[in-house]
């Protein structure tokens, strides 16, 4: 305790200089926790908005009748559109004669014709007229805060009456264990974790190490001299150690008030993508114990360990020895991690690509810490091995000084240079998850297409479904009967019923197609079906709106027919039969697994004019966007702002760890600098010096982290099982990056070294 407070002494009664530093390891540990007070919230914030979901769920939201329970006369059904990439989900209740506790939000469930909106539905849908159609009804309140996830949700409920529903799932209650579409899926929230780790986590951990160590030299010196004095060798390190903690922990305090403020401000305002209620952000439990007592912690045990060379050997630091060179252990981390992503590299470039498994969801990043952490303390040995075979070749009088220095005090390279180092590491990390994200859940394809139940479109509207605004084309796709009962897999063939117009009017590629003529499709690149052999006959069950069946026998014909469409998944497999719809009878319908598809062109704008228009016919159908999730997108919306919210504060903690190092280093070589100009060095000749030690060990580690980020985010790609393995677009951007990065760093450099000599801090030496 004595050491405690002898070390809380010196801190307050060391001087200007010493305070100084003291206000500098305060504001760079706040920065710091403010930071991580962000990564920590995210998992609160979306906890709470799932929390807020699972509580409005309908207990037989499904709409396909599996309920989970089937007491009351309630029905309920759940329709999810994408609007642009965002998620539109409407609620379809009608109570019938049973009293059914309202959701969160509402003090009353819908009746038939009223709707309850959320604020921003209720704003877009005055501007959007097809918006307004997707929601039939009067308007009849706001749904409040306690019912939406976020304040920018697209969130609706319809009442309907009983024979509108009649699909719909029995409703007895509001209210599940779990939301049915959460802000993000657990893998992909495993995603946004492995990144964040490496983006930010990684970074920070070495900032607040930097800080701790501000004015290692100088105080290094002042605890030499205590232990010389006779103070003991744990007692020398508690000293130290009392000077870090007191700055991080006043530093942790600063840096929850602060990230308080930037809750309360950012917020209210939003982000792309992402907006929260404030109440969300707030931190508790865990992630408040990690910032009050982590960050002290790992302060007091940096101290301690920047204290041992004063405390074993005192003498050596009041001297000014000479440090002993860097071990190569510190490249021992690299070796297994760069093992692990060359060998996913090599895997990938064979052709043997590896499935997302549990496996490579721990060695990805156990790989990526690996590398990160193998960057950081490989520095020191590679920055003094290029210093000393650059000084012995040199003639420069300034990159010789540099390369000296650099060789002498290797340390210098990890401190200045890693935050830097780190960020171009994780920026490449970063570009392949946004990759993979860009694969899934979005239609590339210049044509969309829709599916529906043809049993949920209302008889004879099946025209004006076909006829809506915006749609290219329309067919009707029906699979053959088969017995249920049977004991094996009965054979069976689909069929398209549509004439040569409509298959024209969908498809990019249609030949030998005769009008009225029964034809076999044969589809380019697509496997051919076992069963749809020519001669082949299979039945089709049809029935009428009094319930009459109809048998149609259909014999796959020899005249096919070439068809090929341009959206993700094709119309017609290959085999089925284009069947013309006059040699089908008049009034019936196909019965059981049958589909009326529609085409339109792909754009955000014509999608959501198209389900509009759908709607317009009967709201209830459930329409399936073949190649766009709506609840995939929304998703992917909310990863790739909270990406850009981990390289803000990657980029922050970067820049802050290279100001708050190179400007430390800076003033501990002011008596070397002043030795030089004393003895006739120019200014610029100094400054020389002083941007070549900071720029060689940058360099250095630049080539490196695009080598090892390239590789990674390579191997990356290559466990997610997407098409894109070698991204080699993003290294020109990567370069200019790093080209950039070199450059700040030397224009930072410069002004480090200040024209006017001050003897005086040489005078003791």
């Amino acid at each position: 305790m004595k050491e405690l407070l002898l070390g809380l002494k010196l801190l307050m009664g060391s001087g200007r200089t010493n305070r100084v530093r003291f206000l500098l390891m305060t504001t760079g540990s706040a920065i710091g926790v403010c930071c991580l007070a962000v990564v920590l919230a995210i998992p609160g914030i979306l906890a709470a908005q799932d929390a807020r979901k699972a509580a409005r769920e309908p207990d037989c939201s499904n709409g396909r009748g599996a309920c989970l329970s089937t007491g009351g006369e309630g029905l309920a059904l759940t329709r999810v559109d994408p609007y642009g990439s965002e998620t539109l989900i409407r609620i379809f209740v009608a109570a019938g004669g049973t009293s059914i506790e309202p959701p969160p939000g509402l003090d009353r469930l819908p009746g038939p014709d009223e709707v309850y909106v959320s604020p921003r539905l209720h704003a877009l849908a005055e501007v959007d007229r097809d918006l307004a159609r997707l929601l039939p009804g009067r308007e009849r309140g706001i749904i409040s805060a306690q019912g939406l996830a976020h304040p920018d949700e697209l969130y609706a409920y319809v009442g309907g009456s009983r024979e509108e529903l009649r699909d719909g799932g029995h409703l007895s209650a509001f209210g599940d264990r779990s939301a049915r579409y959460p802000t993000v899926e657990p893998s992909t929230l495993d995603i946004l974790r492995f990144t964040l780790a490496g983006v930010v986590l990684l970074p920070l951990a070495v900032f607040l190490s930097v800080c701790t160590r501000l004015s290692a030299a100088s105080r290094m010196r002042r605890l030499a001299a205590l232990r010389l004095l006779g103070l003991s060798r744990k007692g020398t390190q508690r000293v130290n150690a009392a000077e870090t903690v007191a700055a991080a922990f006043l530093g942790s305090l600063l840096g929850l008030g602060a990230y308080w403020v930037v809750n309360q401000l950012v917020s209210r305002t939003g982000l792309p993508g992402f907006k929260w209620y404030p109440a969300d952000g707030t931190l508790s439990g865990y992630p408040l114990l990690v910032c009050l007592v982590g960050c002290p912690a790992l302060a007091w045990f940096v101290g301690r360990a920047g204290a041992k060379k004063a405390a074993t050997n005192p003498l050596a630091v009041r001297r000014s020895a000479v440090e002993k060179p860097p071990r190569l252990w510190g490249l021992i981390p690299l070796v297994p991690g760069m093992a692990i992503v060359v060998g996913y590299c090599w895997v990938g470039a064979v052709g043997n690509v590896p499935t997302d498994t549990a496996l490579s969801s721990i060695l990805m990043p156990l790989a990526v810490v690996l590398v990160g952490t193998g960057l950081v303390l490989s520095l020191p040995v590679l920055s003094r091995a290029l210093a000393r075979k650059v000084a012995r070749s040199t003639g420069s009088l300034s990159l010789g000084l540099a390369m000296r220095r650099n060789e002498v005090e290797p340390g210098g390279a990890l401190r200045v240079a890693t935050g830097l180092v780190l960020l171009v590491f994780a920026a490449s990390l970063t570009q392949g998850v946004l990759i993979e994200l860009d694969q899934v859940s979005k239609n590339n394809a210049p044509v969309q297409l829709y599916t529906m139940p043809l049993k949920e479109v209302p008889r004879g509207r099946e025209q004006d479904v076909a006829e809506v605004p915006g749609v290219l084309g329309y067919a009707v796709s029906m699979r053959s009967w088969t017995d249920p009962e049977s004991d094996d897999i009965p054979p069976s063939i689909e069929g398209l019923i549509a004439t040569c117009e409509q298959l024209q009017r969908v498809a990019s590629v249609v030949e030998n197609c005769v009008e009225g003529r029964r034809a076999r499709l044969v589809v380019p690149g697509v496997t051919e079906d076992q069963f749809s052999k020519p001669g082949s006959r299979f039945p089709f069950h049809l029935r009428n709106s009094e319930g009459q069946l109809r048998v149609v026998d259909v014999e796959v014909p020899r005249q096919t027919v070439r068809y090929h469409d341009d959206s993700l998944t094709q119309l017609a497999d290959y085999g089925a039969v284009l069947i013309p719809p006059s040699s089908l009878p008049a009034g019936f319908r196909p019965q059981g697994e049958a589909t009326l598809a529609l085409m339109s062109r792909s754009g955000s704008k014509v999608v959501t004019s198209v389900l509009a228009g759908i709607a317009g016919v009967d709201p209830t159908i459930e329409v399936d966007t073949e190649g766009v999730d709506a609840a995939a997108l929304q998703q992917i919306s909310v990863i790739k702002t909270l990406l850009a919210v981990g390289m803000v504060l990657g980029l922050i903690i970067g820049v802050a760890a290279y100001l708050v190092a190179a400007t430390d280093r800076a003033v501990e070589r002011r008596p070397q600098d002043t030795a030089l100009a004393l003895l006739g060095a120019r200014p610029w000749t100094l400054r020389a010096v002083q941007v070549a030690q900071v720029v060689l060990p940058l360099v250095v580690g630049l080539v490196l982290a695009v080598v090892t980020g390239k590789m990674a985010e390579s191997s990356y790609l290559v466990t997610g099982g997407g098409s894109v393995f070698w991204d080699g677009e993003g290294l020109p951007l990567l370069l200019v990056c790093a080209l950039g990065v070199v450059v700040v760093a030397a224009l930072g450099a410069m002004p480090l070294v200040g024209r006017r000599i001050d003897p005086e801090l040489i005078r003791r030496d």
